[in-house]
Formats: C-alpha cells, sequence, structure tokens
C-alpha cells in the first residue's frame, strides 16, 4: 500500500518525520505496536520511537501519529501532541466506560483528549469497528484538530 501511495504523489511516513516548514513543526509517524501477528498474542513490533525522534535536528515541537494510544506514555516532553486512534472509543460505551477496549491501558486512554504530566494525546473514536461490527455510546467520527501558536 506504501508504494501505491508513494507513486501517487503521497509521502508515507513510517518511523519517519518530515518538517512543516511553514508552521515550525514536525510531524512525525510511529508504526504500530502490534501488527504482524506470530501466534496466539503475540505480534512483532514494528514501532522503533527513539530512531524516529532522532530524525529531528531541531528544537521545534513535534506532532505525534501513533495508531495505539498505549505508546502515549512513552512519549517525551518534546512531543507536544500524541494523534491517535486503534481504540475506536471502545466501540461501546456506558456513561463514558467502556466494558472491554483493545489497548493494554484500557479505558485511561481509549478515548477522546488526555492531558498527562504536561503532554496531550487526542484519541479519536475513528468511522470503524474493529473485531464486532457493532457501535453503541461512541458516534462514529473524524476528528478535525485545529493548531495555533
Amino acid at each position: 500500500m506504501s508504494r501505491r501511495l508513494n507513486g501517487m504523489g503521497f509521502q508515507v511516513l513510517s518511523n519517519a518525520e518530515v518538517n512543516l516548514d511553514d508552521a515550525r513543526v514536525w510531524s512525525a509517524r510511529l508504526e504500530d505496536q502490534r501488527a504482524i501477528p506470530r501466534g496466539l498474542r503475540k505480534c512483532r513490533r514494528l514501532h522503533d520511537l527513539p530512531a524516529t525522534l532522532a530524525q529531528v535536528i531541531d528544537d521545534a515541537p513535534v506532532i505525534m501519529m501513533a495508531h495505539e494510544p498505549g505508546m502515549f506514555p512513552e512519549m517525551p516532553k518534546r512531543v507536544a501532541l500524541t494523534v491517535s486512534g486503534h481504540t475506536h472509543g471502545g466501540q461501546i460505551r456506558f456513561a463514558g466506560w467502556a466494558p472491554f477496549v483493545p489497548s493494554q491501558c484500557r479505558n485511561r486512554y481509549a478515548y477522546g483528549h488526555v492531558h498527562e504530566d504536561g503532554r496531550d494525546l487526542i484519541v479519536s473514536g475513528g468511522i470503524g469497528c474493529s473485531i464486532l461490527p457493532v457501535r453503541f455510546g461512541v458516534s462514529p467520527e473524524i476528528t478535525v484538530i485545529e493548531l495555533s501558536t
């Protein structure tokens, strides 16, 4: 898929960064934590946070796109914003709580805006489903984030 997108003129980031010169900010994309199955409950991890951040060559803020919000505790302070999905908000929510969230952090980072230790995480509920084709208490969404100085 990456080759096809690159062939159409899109720059696909995989454990990589790009400097958005006009905004004086770096945009980074971290590979999946759990992407390639290796037997029951084991996956080969593709992400490399140190190598990804090593590509930042100045002190401009970093916006990190990490599919799984479970990476958020590992983000250093220089990452101004982490944007994630993966959990679909839990797909089923009752009064802000989801009985099952496909993340090691469970409800802690299941959905919405989290401000923790001077860092920010936004977890989108997304538009699809995972495993079961059902959503309850979590409307499909496309998240728009506006940044300003």
